[in-house]
């Protein structure tokens, strides 16, 4: 998968998490994880690239705090556009 893609999941029509996708390979898979803030933990492959981050309350999450966290692994910042469904929710 080379584009990442937002999914978010809902229980009783609200949102209750999502997960960021990052760009990887077919076979990748989460080895390790990294608490980066009490919203957020980044998933790792095993020679150590983001593959994804797991938003646990998507409903307090701020554009900053996302656009840090892809930051600190070497990711372009979300768009508004990007964004915006996680506003929405």
């Amino acid at each position: 998968m080379s584009n990442r893609y937002l999914e978010i999941s809902y229980r009783s029509g609200k949102p209750f998490a999502a997960y960021l996708h990052l760009p990887r390979r077919p076979d990748d898979r989460s080895s390790r994880t990294e608490r980066f803030s009490e919203v957020l933990v980044i998933d790792y492959a095993s020679d150590g690239r983001a593959i994804g981050i797991e938003i646990v309350h998507p409903q307090v999450l701020t554009e900053e705090e996302i656009n840090r966290a892809l930051a600190h692994v070497d990711q372009p910042p979300l768009s508004k556009e990007d964004f915006s469904p996680l506003k929405a929710a």
